[in-house]
């Protein structure tokens, strides 16, 4: 694996590539981010998932993504399970 997959600034900028990508109202799965950079194999993209959840505290805390657990935005970072994320909602701007 290189060192640009797992740059936080290269994973921060997949993710929000893909979100721009869907469009408005629109979610990603992490692991979409994860195989962007990783590739197909479950070799190169599982040892993203970590960063990438990381990544994606880190821009939502920005303002710059909504966490969506069940289709609700998760209020702390501690949430646990399956996730999404997606481009902020407007009343959450």
């Amino acid at each position: 694996m290189s060192l640009v997959t797992t740059d936080s600034q290269a994973i921060e900028d997949a993710i929000l590539r893909l979100l721009a990508e869907r469009g408005e109202g629109k979610t990603i799965c992490p692991s979409e981010a994860a195989r962007a950079l990783g590739g197909p194999h479950p070799d190169g993209w599982g040892p993203l998932m970590q960063p990438v959840r990381k990544a994606a505290i880190r821009l939502k805390q920005q303002g710059r993504l909504s966490i969506l657990r069940k289709g609700k935005t998760v209020e702390g970072d501690d949430f646990k399970g399956v996730y999404r994320l997606s481009l902020p909602r407007a009343e959450e701007v």
